[in-house]
């Protein structure tokens, strides 16, 4: 854990939480010295849908900070241009298979969900030709809840953390935060499987975030040589063994997802850089874009061989694409009313379905922790509701008459792909709601997308297209399954879009396509508050560069009014998970505390010498969790200096330690060890291995009398402030260098002065643990909020 990372006070969470807490503490609280401070639940739900009240787990932070001890610079010195060269080559070649393998695995996903929900839904419609309703009713209510038990089952058996979007998780894990078991072989197949039996079932959810989620794992998997399990050993995957190159992989994976989602390789470079990562280079920029170009080869070279229809029903589906190439937008200056509109609607709508998100998740996770049994309940209810709406709806509406301009070939039809189901309707006529509810996702999108069909879809169908997604968006997201939120946003914002379209059509020349675009875009923003990664993503879907102002317009009024009313639906998940988020930007009564101020509310900080005894650091290692310790020495007095002067030499990770006790590197007497023999004990890799614990040591009581050298496996060069720097200074510098610790320092030498203030973890920065800490903060910053 951190060093003397502090929760200044306990969450506000139902009696059902506070029971478990009394048992399940913070194991921060076993230090040497008794913390100042009651510590709020530093804790990730085991299961990723209940947040609140659930069994919890303990989260760490990673190493992002290069380790600068005498082994690591000796390394960095001793490698030939051969080996730097070969580090370069082999960054290039693992974004190269991360592109590949993503592009492929969607490829996959996209074909067996296009296939099963296709062939479900041929043959539910064969019943009601037929005329039997009920057996049609019977069969996909049975065949979803097959997919969705399916679905649910391997979730909550074999990778509780596979459940949900997984975006929350990567974007906290690029911040800084060790999200536990996140990106496992397990979790990958789980998700793969998963997302396949949920979205061919019928559920209000998208492939999106799993593909991101599933790409980050490829990426993860890659960099590490495998899973925990079985993980290869190669000489050259050494170079990679490390928190801060694993980050930037899992970056190109996460970039790679979301360009298999939606075939978008700007979109999916634009939402690493906006959405997800913290931390940004030139560097990862190139090799991020090369991974979603190769992904972006690899859907082309499959949709190539798909046309020729060796691939079932998935020639003429499977991949959100709605091109208006061939369309000519038109629209003049007074066009600018209904989409700002749009824009507000969004904003609104957006932050309204975020906080009653928040609600229905916090319900769920008190269902949730009461056992696996009522996890797969829950699913299989919401399926079970999902599909009487899906194929009883349409029954409620009348039948439209096609269109004469069209053939009898294209309306009606009820085979694969359309715009115009026939479902119940006699001859000649057809179904809207049908033609939006009885369809995949991705044919529903380009169904509600489709341009030039201003009298294709009557206003009581979309609107109950429109209130049925939103009620099913709402309570489809927490259940334990593999779930995006992409795709239920773009249905709902579509809806309402075209509904708009309809209503102001006498006064604008914007189709109705064009409005349901501008509706999923302006929802997306109120909702997920994205601008740029959205913009570009809507051009590479639409294909149609002349939509670029006014998505623009629309994109930033969204995220302005969302922005007024609540956080994005990410930020609502990651402090519904207790996941340590940094945030970009400091509150600004951060401004009025200093980091000493911070370091006093904290108990003492526990320090070791350059040359201590075995007793000392097993002592320290068995009775505190903190991951970093820092370094003090004597030193020479200098003239006007008191005799017992310390210095701090740096600070030395707990791993390192353990690694230090595993290895019995000890000496009978009190002496400083030579450059040769720490290389001849530790290489960099075993250095780099975080695996190893206290309790797997054995030492015995003669060697407790012995002595360690931790100077040569010291880093010397931690980040240090100086005690009156401002809180706000402390977090913009901790996040964006993503540190693990910070040493505060003091601003005077003087004797009697100790040399070092204290440490700052990321669990201190937290504006929530601050303000516990400091209570007369908390009116100051309600002033600032309201202002």
């Amino acid at each position: 854990m951190e060093e003397h990372s502090n929760q200044y006070a306990e969450a506000a969470v139902p009696q059902t939480m506070q029971e478990t807490g009394a048992e399940e503490r913070d194991p921060e609280s076993i230090a040497l010295h008794q913390p100042l401070l009651l510590k709020r639940n530093r804790t990730l739900s085991s299961t990723p849908l209940a947040m609140v009240g659930a069994k919890v787990s303990h989260i760490e932070s990673l190493d992002y900070e290069i380790n600068e001890n005498d082994l690591f610079m000796h390394d960095w010195r001793s490698r030939t241009k051969v080996q730097v060269l070969q580090y370069v080559f082999l960054k290039w070649i693992l974004a190269f298979l991360v592109g590949l393998l993503t592009g492929i695995i969607a490829t996959l996903i996209n074909l067996a969900t296009e296939n099963i929900a296709g062939y479900k839904l041929l043959a539910a419609v064969s019943f009601i030709e037929k005329e039997r309703y009920l057996m049609g009713f019977i069969f996909i209510a049975g065949v979803n809840l097959l997919l969705t038990a399916s679905a649910s089952v391997l979730c909550v058996c074999f990778a509780p953390t596979a459940a949900g979007p997984g975006i929350p998780e990567i974007k906290a894990y690029l911040n800084g935060v060790d999200t536990p078991n996140m990106f496992g072989a397990t979790i990958m197949i789980v998700k793969i499987f998963g997302s396949i039996g949920a979205v061919s079932a019928g559920l209000d959810l998208g492939k999106e975030g799993p593909l991101v989620h599933i790409g980050s794992c490829i990426a993860s998997l890659l960099g590490q040589g495998g899973p925990d399990n079985y993980r290869i050993k190669w000489g050259w995957l050494r170079y990679f063994n490390n928190d801060c190159d694993q980050r930037d992989i899992i970056t190109c994976g996460a970039a790679s997802g979301v360009c298999a989602a939606f075939r978008a390789p700007v979109g999916g470079v634009l939402f690493a850089l906006e959405e997800v990562a913290t931390w940004w280079r030139s560097a990862l920029l190139w090799r991020t874009f090369f991974s979603t170009a190769i992904v972006v080869v690899v859907l082309r070279a499959f949709i190539q061989i798909c046309n020729s229809g060796e691939c079932g029903l998935f020639g003429k589906g499977g991949l959100i694409m709605f091109d208006v190439s061939t369309v000519t937008v038109t629209y003049h200056a007074w066009d600018i009313i209904p989409v700002a509109v749009i824009g507000i609607i969004g904003g609104v709508w957006g932050s309204m379905y975020n906080y009653l998100l928040d609600k229905i998740l916090r319900l769920y996770s008190l269902i949730n922790q009461k056992g696996k049994v009522h996890k797969l309940l829950l699913s299989l209810t919401v399926s079970l509701f999902t599909s009487a709406c899906l194929y009883g709806l349409p029954f409620l509406v009348e039948c439209t008459p096609c269109n004469s301009s069209l053939s009898e070939s294209v309306c009606p039809t009820n085979e694969g792909s359309g715009n115009y189901k026939k479902f119940n309707c006699p001859d000649g006529h057809y179904n809207d709601l049908a033609t939006l509810l009885l369809a995949t996702n991705d044919d529903a999108v380009r169904n509600i997308f489709s341009t030039n069909t201003s009298a294709e879809y009557r206003p009581l169908s979309l609107l109950i297209f429109f209130v049925l997604y939103c009620i099913l968006g709402l309570f489809t997201l927490g259940i334990a399954v593999p779930s995006g939120l992409f795709l239920p946003i773009i249905l709902m914002g579509s809806a309402y879009g075209r509904l708009l379209g309809i209503a102001m059509q006498s006064y604008t020349s914007i189709d109705q396509g064009l409005f349901a675009v501008l509706g999923a875009a302006s929802l997306m923003a109120g909702s997920m508050r994205m601008t740029i990664s959205l913009c570009v993503i809507f051009l590479e879907l639409t294909n149609n560069l002349l939509l670029l102002p006014i998505t623009m317009i629309v994109l930033l009024i969204s995220k302005t009014v969302g922005d007024s009313f609540n956080p994005s639906i990410y930020e609502i998940i990651l402090h519904l998970k207790g996941l340590p988020f940094l945030e970009a930007h400091p509150e600004p009564w951060m401004r009025n505390l200093t980091v000493g101020e911070l370091a006093d509310a904290k108990p003492p900080v526990v320090t070791l010498r350059g040359i201590e005894k075995v007793d000392r650091i097993v002592e320290v290692l068995r009775n505190t969790t903190h991951n970093g310790f820092p370094v003090v020495e004597e030193v020479v007095p200098p003239m006007g200096l008191a005799v017992g002067a310390t210095e701090v030499h740096g600070l030395i990770l707990r791993a390192h330690l353990v690694q230090v006790l595993k290895k019995k590197w000890f000496l009978r007497e009190k002496r400083r060890t030579e450059e040769w023999e720490v290389r001849e004990k530790f290489t960099s890799v075993e250095l780099a291995e975080r695996e190893a614990k206290i309790e797997e040591v054995a030492v015995t009581r003669d060697e407790m009398e012995m002595y360690v050298d931790l100077h040569p496996l010291t880093n010397r060069t931690p980040y240090t402030v100086m005690e009156g720097m401002s809180v706000a200074k402390a977090m913009v510098l901790f996040r964006q260098v993503g540190l693990r610790h910070l040493l505060i320092v003091p601003k005077y030498e003087a004797s009697g002065v100790p040399p070092l203030v204290g440490i700052l973890t990321r669990q201190d920065l937290i504006a929530y643990n601050i303000l516990n800490a400091f209570p007369h903060l908390t009116k100051s910053a309600g002033r600032e909020k309201g202002n």
